[in-house]
């Protein structure tokens, strides 16, 4: 709003008019109606119930707003003005005493005081310096922090007269002042009353009673809409001082408007706490859901990342053939050693090893079982990350000696020699009499399935003096750490290649199942965390409702803010900050929730556990906000646009 002139009057009526529509017909409130009031004057407007009076005043007070005609402020047109310059039209010059006080019931006398200097921007001691001051000067220093209910009626019209001045009340509106309080209440509050006039505020009064009119100097009274009659001219006055107001910036008012807004937020919901809690049930659901899937989908992963780790990592095993599946498979015998000694020579590799397996029934003594026996080099263990329990693992002279002897798993031997301790035992392997001089961990995840034993012997004794083969049935080797899987599987492909003249053969990389376990681990998590958004959205939908029937109860209040000072701006504000609290609270529950679950999961079940990130609880909140501010923002946005007028009528 722009200076207006000071030789301009304070207020000037030219030819206004109200009207409003009550369903198809338009009903006049006001008719043509020229007024001037001047500064410092004190006027009663009065008039029977009907005859426009409040509806006088709200226009007056930039509560509501003329359907014809002009309403000077200071020599200002009030239509020019959009709803962000009426709001601080109201917040700097004009003060509001309500017939029912309309305090805001959550907050104590001092709070309530404090409100139009908030929405001013004034600093927070400034403030409540001066809503001290004004309580101490109204006589209610020592109930500054009584909340409304623990006043009588003509304490909390003092309140409501105290809140009329924070921010200077240049013009005072009374609607009916003296009307909710007893005899003597309503003496002392029109004392107040004429004592501000004194100092030279405007003083506008709206009553039925001719006697609290006649403490005025001048009585206008409206019939049907009309000035029936106006006692006197107005008189220009010395204006008043204004109230000097320390400004606190931009940052500090926008921080204590914040503060506001959160108070606020959090007062509402804990005055509706199992409609809170119902409300932040879909998110907490969501949320919960979300976390835990992804954690019981990492949990799986490294499970089986760990079980590809103890089989060898960053292996690449050759096969002969084109692929899986390949007919002719088994005709291709052009792996043979002269390939594992040029592997071997390789500087990215740190082992080889040839596999040839065989099956072959186990006798000892006089007990048999299936036994799985595969030719290996003396590279074989390193290769496949077994670990050596007891003995020693097959060596080079094993090898070049084509020796009798084996190196077995620990757990299923026991299923051919007992509890008696393998090392030493001669187990009859087919028709070959062979010496266990090795025990290893059981092998898990893509290892040899079944229950026959496992037996690995000195690859050539198996060629030589088992199945009599030359050629090998596929080659296992170790990439070093640090080379790239894929870029080593190119080298070996490009050796090979050269070698045969001619690719006829595959590979195929445990990194490869690192990529597919990957890959299907973060489809499912991606399929059942899509269903787990569906709950945060119908939880989102619940916080709109439960936003648009706190709007719908709180339309007074908003209505009170408004008149006071507060912008369209300040009550999204408040409304989203709501939301967002409710929608953040219901994450952080959530969160709690789901590790709740991971901590039950882990004492019911051993095999593997839910992996928590960061990043995962972070998106949790993240989608809390989200949802706060996507679902709370109707909902404030109404509030926002909610005419003070209409707000303040509401019951």
């Amino acid at each position: 709003m722009s200076e207006p002139l000071t030789s301009a009057p304070l207020i000037q009526l030219k030819g206004v008019t109200r009207c409003y529509q009550s369903g198809d017909q338009a009903v006049t409130v006001l008719h043509p109606l020229d007024l001037t009031i001047e500064a410092g004057e004190m006027i009663a407007i009065v008039g029977a119930s009907g005859s426009g009076k409040s509806t006088l005043m709200n226009v007056l007070g930039c509560l509501d707003h003329p359907s014809g005609g002009q309403y000077l402020f200071r020599g200002q047109d009030t239509a020019t003005l959009d709803a962000l310059a009426l709001a601080r039209l109201r917040c700097h010059h004009f003060g509001f005493i309500f017939q029912r006080y309309h305090l805001l019931p959550h907050l104590d006398a001092a709070a309530n005081v404090e409100i139009p200097a908030v929405y001013a921007g004034t600093y927070r001691s400034d403030r409540q310096a001066r809503a001290s001051q004004l309580l101490g000067r109204l006589g209610l220093a020592d109930r500054s922090h009584h909340t409304p209910s623990q006043l009588s009626g003509g304490q909390q019209q003092r309140v409501s007269i105290a809140r009329a001045l924070a921010n200077g009340g240049e013009v005072i509106l009374a609607d009916e002042p003296t009307g909710a309080l007893d005899s003597q209440s309503g003496k002392e509050v029109m004392a107040i009353l004429k004592e501000l006039h004194a100092q030279g505020h405007t003083i506008i009064l709206v009553t039925h009673d001719m006697n609290v009119a006649s403490h005025a100097q001048r009585i206008i009274t409206l019939k049907d809409g009309r000035v029936e009659q106006d006692s006197g001219q107005s008189v220009a006055l010395p204006r008043l001082a204004q109230v000097p107001v320390r400004a606190q910036g931009v940052t500090g008012h926008d921080w204590d408007r914040y503060r506001e807004a959160a108070r606020m937020a959090l007062h509402a919901m804990l005055a509706h706490r199992m409609r809170t809690f119902l409300t932040m049930l879909g998110i907490i659901i969501g949320i919960a859901a979300v976390v835990s899937v992804v954690a019981l989908g990492q949990g799986a992963r490294n499970k089986v990342i760990a079980q590809i780790n103890a089989m060898g990592t960053n292996t690449i095993e050759i096969f002969p053939g084109k692929g899986w599946g390949d007919e002719n498979m088994a005709k291709i015998q052009t792996l043979n050693k002269g390939d594992l000694d040029a592997l071997l020579g390789q500087p990215y590799l740190v082992g080889a090893s040839p596999e040839i397996a065989s099956g072959s029934q186990l006798r000892y003594r006089n007990k048999t079982s299936n036994g799985s026996v595969t030719g290996v080099s003396s590279d074989y263990f390193q290769v496949k990350g077994m670990t050596l329990v007891s003995g020693r693992l097959l060596a080079s002279h094993d090898i070049q000696q084509q020796a009798a002897v084996a190196v077995v798993d620990q757990k299923r031997i026991a299923s051919l020699l007992g509890q008696d301790d393998p090392i030493g035992k001669v187990v009859l392997v087919g028709t070959l009499p062979v010496r266990i001089v090795g025990v290893v961990a059981q092998e898990t995840g893509f290892g040899p399935a079944g229950q026959s034993v496992n037996v690995w012997l000195p690859y050539s004794a198996v060629m030589s003096r088992l199945i009599s083969q030359h050629h090998f049935s596929q080659i296992t080797i170790r990439v070093k750490d640090g080379v790239p899987s894929a870029l080593a599987e190119q080298a070996v492909t490009a050796l090979l290649t050269k070698r045969h003249g001619v690719k006829d053969f595959f590979t195929f990389s445990s990194d490869s199942i690192i990529k597919s376990v990957e890959k299907t681990t973060a489809t499912m998590t991606l399929m059942v965390s899509a269903i787990a958004v569906i709950s945060l959205i119908v939880g989102g939908v619940g916080v709109m409702n439960i936003m648009l029937v706190s709007v719908v109860e709180r339309t007074r209040e908003i209505g009170i803010r408004m008149a006071v000072g507060a912008r369209q701006s300040d009550i999204l504000q408040q409304f989203l900050i709501e939301a967002v609290m409710v929608s953040l609270l219901g994450g952080l529950l959530g969160v709690a929730l789901s590790l709740g679950i991971g901590l039950l999961f882990s004492l019911l079940i051993d095999s593997f556990k839910m992996q928590f990130s960061l990043f995962s609880i972070l998106m949790a909140f993240g989608c809390s906000s989200l949802i706060g501010i996507l679902f709370g923002y109707l909902p404030a946005r109404n509030a926002a646009r909610l005419d003070p007028v209409v707000a303040l009528a509401r019951e």
